[in-house]
């Protein structure tokens, strides 16, 4: 009877245990209500990004939002004038379904420009001549789907483009072999339009960031190996580095494969 006792208190701490890990992959919606932590006003049009599962939503008037997490998932909050969040997904978020988020407003510290203008003429055909322009080109690689883009042209423009694919040693073997699980969250990224949508709207590169898992410094080195230009690394928003990204990962695979 003893040992029935103890088989039967074992199968059942094993049947738990297993009905916890089943619950914990079993997505889970839960909600919670976006306030300024100073004024405690609510925040509308609040960014809320499950960075796990690539998914979106945003606050409403009342602050309100409600997103499809799982446990361990990490949420992004972010807004305009305020510091972004990132929040891991509890037992107790889970169990209680709603929860408060405070969002802490930014101190910005306007710095000095200095607009160095052209010295202009007031004529046309001579000031055309003055403004300095920039051409950026791209190159077709057989097999592959997109181009590269390889900034001012040059007679050894092309080969720079395939001496930075080609290279296994380089930044971009480093960085795609070693995040290629994130990187697959770029597919992910486009079943959702909330996500694209705020992407389309940014240029601070710091939802690229959280979502690859990799600093904002290592993002114009990554585009630049994969020979895009300046002007386009600085000029372009953040879904446009998302794509260019994606293409770049997307053509290495082809590259590697073969």
């Amino acid at each position: 009877m003893k040992y029935f006792a103890v088989f039967f208190f074992t199968l059942l701490s094993t049947a738990i245990g297993f009905a916890q890990d089943a619950e914990s992959t079993v997505p889970q919606r839960v909600s919670g209500y976006i306030i300024n932590d100073n004024s405690k006003q609510p925040l509308a049009n609040v960014n809320v990004i499950n960075t796990n599962k690539v998914r979106g939503a945003k606050s409403d008037e009342k602050g309100y939002f409600e997103i499809d997490v799982q446990l361990n998932d990490t949420i992004h909050f972010s807004i305009l004038g305020f510091q972004s969040l990132r929040i891991r997904v509890t037992n107790d978020w889970i169990k209680n379904k709603v929860t408060r988020i405070q969002l802490t407003e930014k101190a910005i510290a306007l710095e000095e420009v200095i607009i160095a203008p052209f010295n202009l003429t007031g004529y046309l055909e001579v000031d055309s001549k003055l403004i300095p322009t920039k051409e950026n080109y791209r190159y077709s690689i057989s097999g592959l789907t997109q181009g590269y883009e390889a900034g001012e042209y040059s007679p050894n423009a092309f080969g720079k483009v395939l001496g930075s694919i080609f290279n296994p040693a380089d930044v971009l073997y480093g960085f795609f072999g070693k995040n290629a699980k994130e990187l697959k969250k770029l597919k992910e990224m486009r079943k959702d339009d909330t996500v694209r949508n705020l992407l389309e709207s940014k240029y601070d590169r710091e939802t690229v960031s959280v979502l690859l898992g990799i600093s904002k410094d290592e993002i114009p080195e990554i585009l630049q190996r994969c020979n895009y230009s300046d002007s386009f690394i600085q000029s372009a928003n953040d879904l446009q580095i998302m794509d260019a990204i994606n293409g770049c990962y997307e053509q290495y695979k082809v590259l590697k494969r073969n």
